[in-house]
């Protein structure tokens, strides 16, 4: 979970320039001076400082009035994937995976309070829920992010269950605290995450950790279906054994 690291050493202007890409994803594409100024609580004139900047340095583009990120960008993003020992050691089971059950398989390591997908290998399937790498989605109400935060020391989940803000994505939908802290437990003694239609009707996933050679949780392996497709016994008795093989031979491939 971020924490506040402000002081004489905090680099502020760096802090700004990064909210600045951070502004621009789906739902802002892109904008203008103002409309950037706007979501980085920042004047026009900071603003257009940091976009000329970026613009000089590669990573946006003007056309006209309006920004936007370029390729360049994802140099940044990359740098993080690269230092990943297991990612590269993951893909391949997680193909044998996807064979298996012809069903997509995704891989999440957690950022504050949402999972961001750092792999993924997709069926021939088409969900209603666009998932790819950089995707981030709220970690409470996810099978990846309750493996995660089942593996988390107890003073941490009390922060996060403190600071966390409940959305009630289905009727399904966990957001009560203490039934989210049981549901955590739960996964910790059983080694794996169920979550059934709580961020989308019809969407089912199931997770396990993928562990360091010292037992360390390094990120979350996920297979999706939907219910109508899947009953619920078969997650656990088709899918989990084809998922704990996965994580158990990434570790195994994990250097000493």
């Amino acid at each position: 979970m971020a924490t506040s690291r402000e002081g004489s050493e905090f680099v502020q202007s760096l802090q700004r320039g990064l909210a600045v890409i951070q502004a621009f994803g789906a739902e802002r594409p892109d904008m203008t001076i103002s409309e950037v100024a706007e979501a980085t609580g920042t004047t026009r004139a900071t603003a257009r400082r940091f976009l000329l900047t970026l613009e000089s340095l590669g990573h946006i583009q003007s056309n006209g009035r309006r920004f936007s990120l370029t390729p360049h960008v994802l140099g940044l993003g990359y740098a993080y994937l690269s230092s990943l020992e297991w990612w590269q050691i993951a893909q391949p089971h997680m193909e044998t995976a996807v064979h298996e059950l012809q069903e997509s398989c995704s891989a999440a390591v957690l950022d504050g309070q949402e999972v961001i997908y750092v792999a993924r290998v997709s069926a021939t399937r088409i969900m209603s829920i666009n998932l790819g790498i950089g995707t981030r989605l709220p970690a409470y109400v996810t099978s990846l992010g309750r493996v995660l935060l089942a593996h988390q020391s107890p003073e941490y989940l009390d922060r996060y269950l403190a600071d966390l803000t409940p959305q009630q994505f289905t009727e399904r939908t966990k957001t009560n605290r203490a039934e989210l802290r049981e549901a955590l437990d739960t996964v910790r003694l059983k080694g794996y995450a169920l979550v059934d239609q709580e961020l989308e009707t019809g969407l089912r996933s199931l997770s396990v950790p993928i562990l360091d050679r010292n037992g360390r949780i390094l990120a979350a392996l996920n297979v999706g279906t939907h219910a109508a497709r899947t009953r619920l016994d078969d997650m656990t008795s088709r899918f989990l054994p084809v998922l704990h093989d996965a994580s158990r031979k990434i570790t195994a491939q994990l250097p000493r």
